[in-house]
């Protein structure tokens, strides 16, 4: 019961803190994991007993579908040079360099387990990197290439971390074996996430109820999750393939509802994840700190160091960027926007895959000794996820507005103008098929247009600048028109609100005019 209030403190707390990181205009990771570690800290409060081989499996599956979701198969192939260049060969230097580190200053970490130390720090986390950048107005080509790292580095680094591990536990491991695995790991997966994606939309054709086919989506990503994982592929990119594959065949234009319904069901479940997820990671590293004792001094200078590292490295890495790009080698756009190239270099923020995989450690080898420096690596491995949210998050929004970083407003209205136009074409082709056809006499069909035209041209008024005088007036009355029906809604629906409580009114016929009601309004904000 104690776990249950904890968990439940974490979430709401999280929750509440997420409302006050958009007023206060800072990562929300950051002021979650603060709070985490500050409730950790209150006298009393026992420490958290979760089975750490539980954590990667519940968690992660859904973060990473709600974050794939929101992007396509398309967008990662049109980046896929900095996204390979940032979540697989950064990856392989992170890893490399921090080994080094550890291993030079803690004589008590083996090569093996300081290359464990070393995966486990590489990859930023997917959820910081969407929560931070959702919110920043950053450019959306800058957006995808952060978001698609965030996906797959986890990849990398989990099959990194997997040889490592087991190249402690055995003591033995092989670069044709280690390569053998990478590549099994990722046709194995991607096979089991293609089939999974497609199984789901298959059910979903059979299915007329939208909350039904809602419910099945929550079971797709564990599903694609633990089928690669049982047969010991790359659970992460099953669940980032089945969720390409389902955004692709989504296609069907009358499904609406389901849109809407899905995008609202995900929109929350990832909010409360990453609200307890990054709770979670701030109430671990008190846990840890138990664990050690008095070893906790030493290590401080220690994890700052590993820390510096892992920042270092990914500014280096960067750099390095810069000067290929500039050869027309790689991410070439850096070579003459290298503000983009210092903004990715410090929104390398880690998170909750760094800390669970870090408790996810042995306890013991093959031969039944200890694993060799595993409350080391925790601790270690915890401060910098704390070290990277604080720091980096903490001071991201303002290296953004310090160099000016901002997403392209004229270029983004020009492209919302042109996806207009094309839906303003196909639905007036549509009308007039109707119209030949003979199922819509001419009047209608003219009445249509002029209506459709017209509210096309209200709401291209509203991405428009406003320069002249024409577009200012559309853009004022469609304001007033949104307002004075935002009014008349809240009125409607404040009234039948009250009938519902009142006797002699059906409560079920009272809840469809209020969903009726609800549509209008979530339909008249969307085109908003």
């Amino acid at each position: 019961m104690e776990l249950v209030a904890i968990l439940f403190a974490l979430a709401v707390g999280g929750l509440l803190l997420t409302a006050a990181a958009e007023w206060m205009r800072v990562p929300a990771p950051v002021l979650i994991c603060l709070y985490g570690l500050a409730l950790g800290l209150i006298p009393g409060v026992p420490a958290l007993d979760l089975d750490p081989e539980h954590l990667l499996p519940v968690l992660l599956p859904p973060i990473l579908w709600a974050a794939a979701r929101k992007s396509s198969w398309r967008h990662f192939a049109a980046n896929w040079r900095p996204i390979l260049f940032l979540a697989v060969l950064l990856v392989f230097v992170t890893t490399a360099a921090v080994a080094a580190l550890a291993a030079t200053i803690s004589p008590v970490l083996p090569v093996g387990a300081a290359v464990v130390l070393g995966a486990i720090c590489a990859p930023p986390d997917a959820a910081a990197v969407t929560a931070v950048a959702d919110r920043l107005g950053l450019p959306r080509r800058l957006v995808t290439i952060l978001e698609g790292e965030g996906l797959f580095n986890d990849v990398t680094a989990l099959t990194l971390y997997n040889v490592a591990v087991i190249g402690v536990v055995t003591g033995t491991v092989s670069a044709l074996w280690t390569a053998g695995l990478f590549v099994y790991s990722a046709v194995v997966a991607a096979a089991i996430g293609l089939g999974v994606g497609w199984l789901l939309v298959k059910l979903g054709s059979l299915v007329d109820d939208s909350r039904v086919r809602t419910a099945l989506g929550l079971t797709a990503p564990y599903i694609a999750y633990l089928l690669a994982d049982v047969v010991k592929a790359s659970g992460v990119l099953a669940v980032i393939c089945a969720a390409f594959y389902l955004v692709a065949r989504s296609n069907d234009p009358d499904d609406f509802e389901g849109r809407l319904v899905q995008g609202s069901v995900w929109d929350v479940l990832e909010t409360g994840l990453i609200a307890l997820t990054f709770g979670l990671v701030g109430m671990e590293l008190i846990d840890i700190i138990d664990a050690i004792g008095s070893g906790v001094s030493d290590l401080l200078w220690k994890a700052l160091a590993v820390a510096g590292a892992v920042i270092a490295v990914r500014a280096l890495w960067l750099a390095i960027a810069i000067v290929l790009g500039r050869k027309g080698i790689g991410w070439t756009s850096l070579g003459d926007q290298p503000r983009l190239a210092v903004v990715t270099a410090w929104a390398g923020m880690r998170g909750v895959v760094t800390v669970v995989t870090a408790l996810a450690i042995p306890q013991a080898t093959a031969d039944g000794s200890p694993f060799p420096g595993r409350e080391q690596i925790q601790f270690l491995s915890v401060a910098v996820v704390l070290a990277t949210l604080v720091a980096q998050g903490l001071t991201l929004p303002g290296l953004i507005a310090f160099l000016g970083v901002r997403a392209d407003e004229e270029k983004e209205s020009a492209a919302l103008r042109s996806l207009m136009r094309e839906a303003g074409k196909a639905a007036t082709a549509r009308l007039r098929e109707l119209r030949r056809e003979g199922e819509v006499d001419d009047e209608v069909a003219a009445a249509m247009e002029r209506r459709f035209d017209h509210r096309t041209a209200q709401i291209t008024a509203m991405v428009e600048e406003r320069e002249d005088p024409e577009t200012e007036r559309l853009a004022e009355r469609f304001d007033t028109f949104q307002r004075i029906e935002s009014e008349m809604l809240s009125a409607a629906t404040a009234r039948v609100l009250q009938l519902r409580s009142s006797p002699g009114h059906d409560p079920v016929l009272v809840d469809r005019v209020l969903a009726a009601l609800d549509h209008r309004a979530v339909s008249r904000r969307h085109s908003a």
